[in-house]
């Protein structure tokens, strides 16, 4: 009975596991130049989408504190808060990639 009771609920918690994330507020700036699902529509700019979630996180964080020095990354993340910044990477880490 307990090991029932355990399936039942893991299987009733499964689908906020797997829900999509939500498009952030911000995409808008990303969008110009990586796309709205992180497949980048200029040359030269790299897709985002299924990149590492961690990745992004740091990479976002760096353009925002200075660490990366691009200026146009920076002034396109401005002073988003680490909240904002976790949104935008959830959201390009949940993209699919383009295949070859």
């Amino acid at each position: 009975m307990r090991i029932f009771l355990i399936a039942a609920l893991s299987l009733a918690a499964l689908p906020s596991f797997a829900q999509a994330p939500v498009k952030p507020t911000r995409l808008g700036l990303c969008a110009a130049c990586h796309g709205e699902t992180g497949h980048a529509s200029m040359p030269g700019v790299p897709n985002l989408a299924g990149q590492q979630l961690d990745y992004l996180r740091d990479a976002l964080k760096q353009y925002r504190d200075g660490r990366r020095s691009v200026p146009v990354m920076r002034a396109a993340i401005g002073p988003l808060n680490d909240a904002e910044l976790d949104a935008l990477a959830h959201w390009y880490s949940a993209q699919a990639p383009v295949r070859p």
